[in-house]
C-alpha cells in the first residue's frame, strides 16, 4: 500500500518538517520504494515534483527538503506499485485542469475494473487504476456541472458520491485538492492533526527531528496535516473512520 501526505493551512506554510519524516517511508523506514511526488499550490499555480526513484534516496526529495516552499495546500505520495509499471507517468500525484484551476490527486489502494468513459474529456496517460479513477471523477464533475464550478455544498456532495462509487471497486484512500480546499477520503488508514495556538513541540517518528512550533508560527496560524499513519509520536492525531470524507479549508475540517 502507498503512503499519503497532505497539508492545508490558513496562511502559506512550508511542509519541510512533515516531509522529512514522510520521505523516510519511501524505502528507509518502510518499503514503498516505487516512486514519489509532491505538489504545492501557490495561488492559481502549482509546483509538481515527481521521481520514479525511492523517496529516501531521491535527489529531488533532497531539493524539496532544502527548498522551503510555502503553500496553503500540499499533496504528497510515496508509491508501492500494484497497477502500472514503475515509471514517471505512473507516479502520483496526478494533475489536470478543470474550471480554470489545477486539480491534484493521489491514491492509496487498488481498484478493480476502473476506466474513464471512452468519450470523456479526461484520459489517463499512464497505466494506474489511480489515474483512471481521477479522470473518472473530473469527467463526472464536468458532465454534472458543465463549465461552471459549483458551490461548496454541491461540490462536496459530488466528490462524496464519486468516492462511494469508487469504494465499491476496492480500497480507496485518497487526497484531492484544487488549491482552495483539501479533500481526504479514508477507506482503511488515514489520520490528521490540526496544529493551532497554543503551539507546542512535535517529534517525528521516522527521523530524529523535533521542532517547537511556537517559535515558528504566529497565534493566528492554523495547519492541518493528513497522513496515512501519524508522522509524530508525541501528538494526538485523529484517526479517520472507514468511509469518511473530510474537507479541509483554512487549516480546519469543515463540519459535515
Amino acid at each position: 500500500m502507498c503512503q499519503l501526505l497532505g497539508m492545508n493551512c490558513n496562511v502559506p506554510t512550508d511542509i519541510v518538517f512533515s516531509f522529512t519524516g514522510f520521505q523516510q517511508r519511501g524505502g528507509n523506514t518502510d518499503h514503498h520504494a516505487d516512486g514519489w511526488g509532491i505538489a504545492f499550490f501557490e495561488g492559481r499555480g502549482c509546483r509538481l515534483f515527481l521521481d520514479s526513484a525511492a523517496a529516501s534516496s531521491s535527489p529531488v526529495a533532497q531539493l524539496v527538503r532544502t527548498y522551503p516552499i510555502r503553500s496553503t495546500n500540499v499533496i504528497a505520495h510515496i508509491r508501492k506499485a500494484t497497477r502500472g509499471a514503475v515509471a514517471l507517468e505512473n507516479t502520483h500525484p496526478f494533475m489536470r485542469e478543470l474550471w480554470g484551476r489545477y486539480w491534484i490527486f493521489a491514491h492509496n489502494g487498488t481498484l478493480d475494473s476502473i476506466a474513464p468513459p471512452a468519450d470523456g474529456r479526461f484520459r489517463p496517460v499512464g497505466g494506474t487504476d489511480s489515474e483512471a479513477a481521477f479522470c473518472t471523477l473530473l469527467d463526472a464533475l464536468w458532465r454534472r456541472f458543465g463549465d461552471t464550478q459549483p458551490g461548496e455544498a454541491a461540490l462536496r456532495d459530488a466528490v462524496a458520491e464519486w468516492a462511494r462509487r469508487m469504494s465499491s471497486l476496492g480500497s480507496f484512500n485518497f487526497l484531492l485538492s484544487n488549491g482552495e480546499r483539501l479533500f481526504a477520503h479514508c477507506a482503511t488508514q488515514l489520520a490528521y492533526i490540526v496544529r493551532q495556538a497554543p503551539f507546542s513541540r512535535a517529534r517525528l517518528s521516522d527521523a530524529e527531528v523535533e521542532v517547537d512550533f511556537s517559535e515558528l508560527t504566529t497565534p493566528a496560524d492554523r495547519v492541518a496535516v493528513v497522513a496515512t499513519l501519524p508522522l509524530t509520536d508525541n501528538e494526538t492525531w485523529t484517526v479517520m473512520r472507514p468511509g469518511q470524507l473530510a474537507c479541509f479549508v483554512d487549516g480546519a475540517p469543515l463540519e459535515p
